[in-house]
C-alpha cells in the first residue's frame, strides 16, 4: 500500500489509475491526513463470509487481532452491566447534560 497526496494524484491521475488496475492500493492524503483509499474495484459479488474472512486475515496480519485458540462450540457471552441500581446511568447522564448546558449559557 502506497501513499499519495491529493495534488500529486490529481496531476498524474491516469498513471495512478493504471497502477490501480494492476492491483496497487493507494492511501490518498490531504495535508498529511488520510482521506481515502484507492483500490481496484471488486469484480462480481463475493459472499459476505469471504469478505469477513479476508478482513479478519488482514487484521491478523497487521497484528491488530489474535485468532481464537479454540473453537467457540456451545458457549455464549451475556453482559451483566456495571452492577448499578436501575436508573443510575440515566441520572448521571442527565447531570452531565445539565452541566454542559450551564457551561454554554
Amino acid at each position: 500500500m502506497r501513499v499519495v497526496g491529493v495534488k500529486q494524484l490529481k496531476a498524474k491521475l491516469s498513471e495512478y489509475l493504471r497502477e490501480v488496475k494492476r492491483g496497487e492500493v493507494f492511501l490518498v492524503t490531504d495535508r498529511d491526513q488520510v482521506v481515502a483509499e484507492l483500490r481496484p474495484a471488486r469484480s462480481g459479488a463475493r459472499p459476505i463470509e469471504d469478505d469477513l474472512e479476508r478482513a479478519l486475515e488482514a487484521l491478523e496480519e497487521a497484528a491488530q487481532i489474535t485468532p481464537a485458540r479454540m473453537a467457540k462450540r456451545d458457549w455464549s457471552w451475556h453482559p451483566r452491566g456495571a452492577g448499578l441500581a436501575p436508573g443510575t446511568a440515566a441520572k448521571l447522564l442527565d447531570s452531565l447534560r445539565s452541566e454542559r448546558v450551564e457551561r454554554t449559557q
